[in-house]
């Protein structure tokens, strides 16, 4: 019996048995091979923020399908203009937000949002054009839409086509 607790073999029933134990573990540890991405109701934050602005609010009709909304706030913007974020995981599995703002000035905000001031390109949703811009070094693509009472920016490391799904499903709210 002293053979299999001295040297060499010693060693590798040592190791044996702890990698037998350490499989064992992993057989009967509960283990979830589902994706989690936490869901957070932004309706009442919309609903704030119209009447925290003097216009109405741009919010999307319907989340696009497969999209998780997983972030949503108020913030304050420059010259003490209130901003709203709405964030998302796409179905891809992407990032995409919408920020919007009455922030003047509306390009300042714009630039901002979109992390670049260059335009690459319009595109047109919904027969609206979009300005293009995208920041290669973080992978970040933005539509940007400026109209007389806000500036809307739809952004994220989304493709194109999403961010374009996410910038068609905004209708403006009445005001109030």
């Amino acid at each position: 019996m002293r053979r299999f607790t001295e040297g060499f073999y010693g060693y590798v029933v040592a190791v044996f048995v702890c990698l037998a134990a350490a499989g064992l573990f992993l057989l009967i540890a509960p283990q979830s091979r589902d994706e989690h991405i936490p869901r957070r109701e932004y309706s009442i934050t919309v609903a704030n923020f119209g009447h925290s602005v003097p216009y109405g609010v741009w919010a999307p009709v319907k989340d696009p399908a497969g999209w998780v909304p997983n972030s949503n706030r108020i913030a304050e913007g420059e010259n003490g203009a209130q901003v709203l974020s709405l964030g998302y995981a796409t179905a891809k599995r992407e990032h995409a937000m919408l920020m919007e703002s009455d922030e003047k000035p509306a390009a300042g905000f714009a630039s901002r949002m979109a992390n670049t001031e260059r335009a690459v390109g319009t595109q047109q949703i919904d027969g609206q054009p979009w300005e293009r811009r995208f920041r290669e070094d973080k992978n970040q693509r933005s539509l940007v839409r400026m109209l007389p009472e806000a500036t809307l920016v739809v952004t994220g490391t989304a493709d194109w086509p999403e961010l374009a799904e996410l910038a068609a499903s905004l209708q403006q709210r009445p005001q109030g």
